[in-house]
């Protein structure tokens, strides 16, 4: 973890084989365990378990409320002060702090799946629904402290190989997870397929208890001197201020995670069932209903602030408690990290934001001419192939460069790799073509992911890992999320442009040798002839990558501000060599 010792002087660079090696050490190994335990539940809660309940007969708006369930992995950041602070009796003792709580997580993600098997979606389904928030409840704590622990357990050198073996294993595990349950429910039954998704967490439950201790956990104290104890008046307080949080993560995790569901179902509840139906269509309306999500992520975020805030003139037991609680791990961001604090999460944030806003790329490669099944052949296998060797490649650079060096190649890799599309809109329906471009694509955006999740890995402060890189990690898409809502409107109005002639109509040549099928179905979609539609994807493209290239000077500004670290040992190592307590 980042701490900016102005006196710590940048190591020499390891040579490719020590970079290497990292992938070969237990702790890359286990991340590859703990990875896979994180990813198994994610699908298993809602993706997976529609298709059973669909076979069992019920209706779509019945299993859409399931979808529910999967806030819990938005609204993650808010528990996590309780992870960084809470101690597990008699366990934390044994097992150290991050896996005595990894234990229990996955101990209540088994139990809800076992229980979950053993359910009838006909007869008990209210008890299948609040078991699908037990398992997302008890699978998002898991991933607060996984993070932690790959954040505390290894050296900044070993972040970037860590980062990779664990979306190795979360992505095997949504593979599992995706066609495992489906294979067996077709040869025995769903109660048999969920029975087997619970056992396969002792992968995890196996990674835990090889995993090496974590360093002496700090808990930071809360100062409560001068604070008397009225008993009286702190639970009515605590009723209060809980109810505001409870309030507040519900509106931030519906913008978080892009659905209103469970506003809906709110509204629904007071006899207000036409307002909800309203208000769940405009949060997904299209371009403008990501204002709304986001809208509702700082009202959301407003709520908990003003629930966590001390009351002026009277310092009270739940108010020192809760702000200390909240705002203590920001804080300590700002206050390590003085006049650079502010570009590092600018940074956070609009890293990646050539990638997302990439969202229209079926559409696109319907547009060309492929069919659903080349689409799916070459992003769902080729692609996802490509993507692990991006991730593997950023690991690697993060060993071999550091991370400051890896973040600024990956800032480079995904404008980049948004001009191979630019290419491929001139192509047409190109198989070849299309493996190219979403090679080199997923090959850059797996590098610069791993390289984000590396650095971000590295700007937590000891006795607020979870907490702060939660914060991270929840926050860093929503620029994205913003202009992404745009894209489609971008496409169809440069395309109109160019309809009209002027420069963009020159631009119309270029589509003049592309077979038929290419955008044949331009004039009827978008009202533009297929050269004109042509047109339109070829600037958007460009339009990405150049919006990319914020992201490379907030990189450089950040690489020039920001003084590089000596690679630093995991905790529990001394002079590079690993030092394993057992148990």
């Amino acid at each position: 973890m980042n701490t900016q010792d102005a006196g710590q002087t940048p190591a020499p660079k390891p040579s490719i084989w020590s970079a290497l090696t990292v992938y070969g050490e237990r702790r890359a190994l286990i991340m590859l365990a703990l990875g896979f335990a994180s990813g198994l539940p994610n699908l298993l809660i809602f993706d997976t378990l529609s298709a059973w309940l669909r076979e069992s007969g019920l209706s779509l708006q019945v299993i859409s409320i399931f979808s529910l369930a999967t806030l819990a992995y938005s609204m993650k950041l808010l528990w996590a002060p309780l992870v960084d602070r809470t101690k597990i009796p008699w366990l934390t003792d044994r097992l150290g702090h991050r896996r005595s709580w990894m234990l229990v997580a996955q101990a209540a993600v088994m139990i809800g799946l076992w229980l979950v098997a053993g359910g009838d979606p006909v007869r008990n389904l209210g008890m299948m629904a609040l078991l699908a928030v037990l398992v997302a409840f008890a699978g998002a704590t898991q991933d607060i402290v996984i993070d932690a622990w790959r954040i505390e357990a290894a050296g900044e050198t070993r972040q970037g190989a860590l980062a990779a073996a664990y979306q190795w294993g979360y992505r095997i595990a949504i593979i599992v997870a995706g066609a495992i349950p489906l294979i067996l429910a077709q040869q025995y039954s769903w109660n048999v397929s969920y029975l087997v998704m619970a056992a396969l967490m002792l992968v995890g439950v196996a990674g835990v208890l090889g995993a090496p201790r974590e360093a002496q956990h700090i808990v930071r104290a809360i100062n409560l001197e001068g604070v008397p104890s009225r008993p009286g008046l702190e639970l009515p307080e605590w009723l209060a201020r809980l109810t505001l949080v409870v309030a507040g993560a519900i509106v931030l995790g519906s913008g978080l995670a892009g659905s209103a569901d469970i506003l809906a179902q709110g509204l629904g509840a007071i006899g207000q069932a036409g307002a909800g139906e309203s208000l769940a269509a405009a949060w997904t309306s299209r371009p403008w209903g990501v204002f709304l999500q986001v809208g509702a992520v700082l009202a959301g975020g407003g709520l908990i602030v003003l629930a966590a805030f001390p009351i002026p003139g009277f310092r009270t037991r739940p108010g020192v408690y809760l702000s200390a609680a909240l705002f203590d791990p920001f804080i300590d961001f700002f206050d390590r990290y003085r006049g650079t604090a502010a570009l590092i999460l600018a940074l956070i944030c609009l890293y990646r934001l050539a990638d997302f806003v990439l969202n229209i790329m079926t559409p696109f490669y319907l547009d060309l001419g492929f069919t659903l099944v080349e689409i799916a052949e070459v992003r769902k296998v080729f692609g996802v192939a490509m993507s692990m060797l991006g991730v593997f490649l950023g690991g690697l650079a993060v060993a071999r460069f550091g991370l400051l060096q890896a973040m600024l190649i990956g800032a480079f890799a995904g404008p980049l790799s948004n001009l191979i599309f630019a290419w491929l809109a001139l192509k047409g329906a190109s198989l070849p073509a299309l493996f190219v471009a979403i090679g080199v694509d997923n090959v850059a955006g797996g590098f610069a992911g791993t390289c984000l999740i590396a650095y971000m890995s590295s700007l937590t402060g000891h006795g607020f890992t979870a907490t702060q890189y939660a914060v991270f990690s929840s926050f860093y898409s929503l620029p994205g999320k913003l202009l992404a809502s745009q894209s489609g409107r971008i496409v169809e109005s440069t395309a109109a442009a160019a309809e009209a002639g002027g420069v963009m109509g020159g631009l119309r040549g270029l589509f003049a040798s592309l077979p038929a099928e290419a955008y044949a179905g331009a004039m009827e979609k978008s009202g533009v002839s297929p050269a004109s539609l042509g047109t339109g994807y070829l600037l958007f493209f460009v339009y990405s990558a150049a919006i990319g290239v914020v992201g490379i000077v907030l990189a450089f500004m950040v690489a020039a501000r920001q003084k590089p670290l000596a690679p630093q040992p995991a905790e529990g190592e001394a002079d590079g060599a690993a030092a394993l307590p057992p148990g």
